[in-house]
């Protein structure tokens, strides 16, 4: 075993992370080097240093933009050909089970337990005498946990009518069905609008919360999306959602400001723009107006803000 993979791995080693055969190994290895030893007790003292100091939660915005960052790559990522996931995944998972025995162990016990259920599923299908006793619940599902939801399918609206099919993702795929006014239904459009890696299905959780922008957690969404979203079209939808607030909820005059300043789409950036109309005489407002009219990149966006700023009165 050499020196280089033993400090590449000596954090694992601290954490309990290594596999049983490799820690070993790697305890055999550090009774044998001192330059490793050394590095392995500089790396424990560093770690009992910084565990003295506490450890602030990440805020859950930043969590939620991470996820749906990482949903997004994962969905356009390139993924390998069937021959090559067939050829290479059996190798690593071989590989694996050679330095944990206790993997080899837990999946011969999977196995063996499936082999047990198929056979008795099997047999009792062939009983003409059996009956299942599971019965389906009766009336309104309740609503799933946001953590045991894996993610929003499809979202539908009947037609002339208020009543909102969604199909939601857990260890399977369920489907629920109610009105906008359904604290379930709500709770699925507001994952939807936050989590999901579907563009067009935030499109139309959006869509569907701009009828209801008076409930603060909508609110919250909206202005989240406007924020964070990744597709130009669902920020539109929650600028449409936010526009008649601008005048009397700063939180969502400030996100109007956030998009006019920095969106990268010209369109959401036009739309930021005509919903400060009614707020224009505003200090903050008139501020980013005044910068914008002098140095902005887009032509249209500078002459509208120069438009805006002819029309103010001259502050004293």
């Amino acid at each position: 075993m050499k020196c280089d993979w033993v400090k590449q791995n000596v954090v694992l080693y601290i954490y309990n992370e290594l596999p049983d055969d490799a820690r070993y190994e790697l305890e055999q290895h550090l009774g044998r080097c001192p330059e490793c030893a050394a590095e392995l007790k500089a790396a424990r003292k560093f770690n009992m240093e910084i565990s003295q100091f506490s450890v602030e939660e990440p805020a859950a915005n930043l969590l939620t933009a991470s996820r749906m960052r990482l949903q997004e790559l994962l969905e356009t990522a390139e993924q390998g050909g069937f021959w090559q996931r067939f050829t290479f995944e059996p190798a690593n998972w071989l590989r694996q089970v050679r330095f944990s025995p206790a993997l080899a162990a837990a999946i011969f016990i999977v196995g063996f337990a499936g082999g047990i259920g198929a056979t008795y599923k099997i047999t009792s299908g062939n009983n003409p005498g059996s009956i299942s006793t599971a019965s389906r619940p009766q009336g309104p599902v309740p609503a799933p946990a946001e953590s045991s939801i894996t993610g929003i399918r499809s979202i539908n609206q009947d037609p002339g009518s208020n009543q909102i099919n969604i199909k939601y993702d857990t260890v399977s795929t369920q489907e629920t069905h109610g009105s906008l006014n359904d604290q379930r239904i709500q709770q699925l459009l507001l994952f939807a609008a936050r989590n999901n890696y579907n563009s067009g299905v935030r499109m139309d959780s959006v869509d569907l919360l701009t009828q209801k922008p008076d409930d603060n957690r909508v609110r919250e969404a909206l202005i989240y999306a406007l924020r964070y979203d990744s597709n130009p079209g669902v920020r539109l939808k929650a600028l449409e959602g936010l526009g008649s607030f601008v005048k009397d909820d700063v939180r969502v005059r400030d996100s109007v400001l956030a998009a006019l300043m920095n969106d990268a789409n010209p369109g959401v950036r036009t739309q930021a723009l005509h919903l400060l109309e009614p707020v224009k005489a505003d200090s903050s407002v008139r501020s980013v107006l005044q910068r914008l009219a002098e140095n902005d990149q887009n032509q249209y966006i500078r002459s509208q803000a120069r438009t805006v700023m002819a029309q103010l009165p001259e502050i004293d």
